[in-house]
């Protein structure tokens, strides 16, 4: 305990304050000296030790120090009373900080000014008690205080909180019309709220205001907006301003600036811009943190660029720069995804080391193991995060038992899972999942149902990923009314579906020539909402086209168009092909003239089923178009072309034609097959021996 002398002044008690940096022993010192005889603390003591307990952590002492002015009929300055209304209002009690401002004559003996009525007014606004806020404002007219610039900026703060963003806009141009200069805080506050609304345009307009008005951007302005543009994914606006605030002198690029910049260019996977960034702060001197190297660290890892992670984390080392887990975790990642698996367990060593692990450290290096099939080093690890008492969560369950599964390691999995939900563990959705995929591939269907009553009864609800599974397990088995029969149990029961449980039902019934079914499902997919992809249609269709039901095919197809979607290339081929199998080539060919007079991306398919159905129609003149057309587009012909051409020439009996042909293959270094052979083979058997000598 301190001992102060017998006449302790508050003059000797502020400079004792002062040297004591820690608030926990300052806020001791100053109870101390609140015992100690004849001592009576000044206004300016109480101010210090108020602005000291502003943290959170100690702000609950707020209300006994106010008390103690209460009680020792302290005068004190509006400073004080501020300091408490506005520590009140950081914490969100804006109750308490409006019990001080009624109270503040009889407490700290001063009347309110025109700045505790805006702290108390800022105090509703960051409570969002936006009604009482109006009610406050309303009061200064009351009592004839007048407003200031501040309080027209909470104002706009209020408005854009609520986000009146129109009203925001017209208070500012009020502001203009009245004579009450908006300053770079009224539209720093304005574009601030725009950008977290999403309004990003609207932040840009009031930004290109600013320089109309002579209203000078401070540096945290631009700031704001090239965070927000990152955050929208829009490069080249972030770009654009990060070039304005170079250009302009007015304002200079500050260590957020940077950090903003990296993070945001890391995300886009700009990484030569970052590293220009990066350069840019060495030649200017600007101070990196531990935020700078992490963002860039963490960004170069995602993108795959381990050695520029490297080159970032050594320059952090020998800057003196302390590493935390976040980092550590962010390079362990990366050396996984890198597959370099022995700097994994070098940096696991010196992780250690530090002290700096925690369950993510578990989860990444597990799932790191795992992927690069280090089963029982996973395994391991697994162990030894039980053994230290660390709590594994959901995510490190489901890393493992998706990796266990991967590795074939099932038994192992469904161990791991049942032991979880037995006990203390909790496994997520992403782990029932990878149980049920992996027993689903192998057959286990009674497994796999079981399972997912399983997972009911645990309290999981059931997803698209937990039960397609199922579903895929069922049409693997040629299960399918099981399959239909589950999947309308699902529905019925209100859980939620995906395009994805439709196409597996559909591409199932299509290949067991089920064609009506899966028109049905596909009618209702649309019925319900649902938008079928590609995939969907394209299934449906082949399966039409396959069993001669051209009109429904060609109906769907009629459907894709009228509806603008996009069909691929993969449709097309199925339309041209299902088009030829019964004869249409010349409606065949008008699609791929179509295709071709918008620039749509055609594919070797197309031509070789193209010149297939010419062929098989007798026309051969355009089928050798189509050839040409094959190498006019920067495409090489495969053996499939030079099978369908050498088909077509056998069957017309130009044998020597079909050996040119083969030679041509040859030459470009394409091997026959089988099939290649059957057909000369063939063509020799029909035309007899002495055409077999000349080839």
């Amino acid at each position: 305990m301190t001992s102060f002398p017998k006449s302790l002044s508050p003059k000797r008690l502020l400079k004792l304050l002062k040297s004591e940096r820690n608030p926990h022993s300052a806020l001791a010192l100053f109870d101390s000296a609140t015992r100690h005889p004849s001592y009576t603390h000044s206004p300016d003591v109480f101010h210090h030790i108020l602005r000291r307990l502003v943290d959170s952590r100690l702000i609950s002492h707020v209300s006994r120090i106010v008390q103690l002015i209460e009680t020792q009929k302290c005068n004190c300055p509006e400073d004080v009373a501020l300091t408490v209304i506005k520590a009140y209002a950081k914490i969100s009690m804006p109750d308490k900080a409006l019990d001080s401002f009624q109270r503040m004559k009889q407490i700290f003996g001063c009347e309110p000014g025109i700045r505790s009525y805006n702290t108390l007014l800022n105090a509703f606004a960051e409570s969002n008690r936006w009604e009482e806020a109006e009610s406050f404002f309303k009061y200064f007219e009351t009592v004839g205080m007048e407003p200031n610039l501040q309080t027209y900026n909470i104002l706009i703060k209020i408005a854009c909180r609520k986000k009146h963003f129109n009203d925001a806009k017209q208070l500012l141009d009020w502001m203009w019309k009245t004579g009450l200069q908006p300053n770079v805080h009224s539209y720093g506050t304005s574009i601030n709220e725009f950008v977290k609304g999403g309004n990003l345009v609207a932040a840009m307009e009031l930004f290109d205001e600013m320089f109309e008005r002579e209203v000078i951007p401070d540096v945290m302005c631009y700031n704001i907006l090239i965070d927000g543009f990152f955050r929208n994914g829009d490069f080249v606006k972030a770009n654009e301003v990060w070039e304005r605030l170079l250009e302009y002198s007015s304002a200079y690029p500050n260590s957020v600036t940077y950090n903003v910049m990296i993070n945001g260019l890391c995300k886009c996977g700009k990484f030569d811009e970052c590293w220009s960034i990066w350069e840019r702060m060495k030649r200017n001197e600007r101070e990196k943190d531990l935020f700078t190297y992490s963002s860039m660290i963490h960004g170069l890892c995602e993108a795959g660029n381990i050695d520029g992670a490297e080159r970032v984390y050594k320059d952090m080392v020998e800057n003196g720069v302390m590493i935390d887990v976040v980092t550590y975790n962010a390079m362990l990642n990366g050396y996984c995804k890198a597959r370099k698996i022995n700097d994994c367990f070098e940096l696991w060593k010196l992780m250690e080391k530090e002290g700096c692990i925690n369950v993510v450290s578990f989860n990444i290096f597990i799932r790191g193991l795992l992927e690069n099939g280090k089963v029982d080093d996973a395994i391991s690890t697994w162990g030894i995060l039980r053994q230290r008492g660390c709590s594994a969560d959901a995510s490190t369950y489901g890393v493992l038992i998706h990796g266990l599964c991967k590795n074939g390691y099932l038994k192992k999995a469904l161990d791991i899972l049942q032991e979880a939900e037995l006990g203390e563990g909790k496994v997520d959705n992403f782990g029932y999942s990878s149980m049920i995929d992996g027993l689903g591939k192998q057959g286990r269907v009674d497994e796999v149902a079981g399972l997912l009553c399983w997972m009911v009864k645990c309290g999981h609800k059931l997803n698209p990923y937990a039960y397609n599974p199922l579903i895929q397990a069922f049409v693997r088995a040629s299960r399918l009314d099981d399959a239909v029969q589950f999947f309308r149990g699902v529905v019925s029961m209100g859980y939620s579906t995906s395009v994805v449980s439709y196409n597996i039902l559909i591409s199932g019934l299509c290949k067991a020539e089920r064609f009506g079914e899966a028109y049905s499902i596909l009618k209702e997919m649309l019925e319900k909402g649902w938008k079928p992809d590609m995939i969907t249609y394209s299934s449906l269709m082949k399966g039409l086209f396959q069993r001669k039901n051209v009109d429904m095919a060609l109906s769907l197809w009629n459907h894709v168009l009228e509806k603008a979607l996009k069909p691929d290339v993969t449709m097309h081929n199925i339309v041209i092909h299902g088009l030829c199998s019964v004869g249409k080539v010349e409606d065949a060919l008008q699609l791929y003239s179509k295709m071709r007079l918008r620039n749509f991306a055609t594919n070797l398919v197309t031509y070789n089923t193209i010149m297939e159905g010419l062929y098989k129609t007798g026309e051969y003149e355009k089928a050798s178009e189509i050839w040409t057309q094959i190498s006019t587009d920067g495409l090489q012909p495969d053996i499939i072309s030079y099978n369908i051409t050498l088909k077509a020439l056998c069957s017309s009996g130009k044998i020597s034609d079909a050996v040119g042909f083969l030679d041509d293959a040859l030459e470009r270094g394409i091997l026959p097959t089988v099939i290649t052979w059957n057909i000369l083979v063939r063509a020799v058997l029909t035309t007899g021996f002495k055409t077999a000598l000349s080839i």
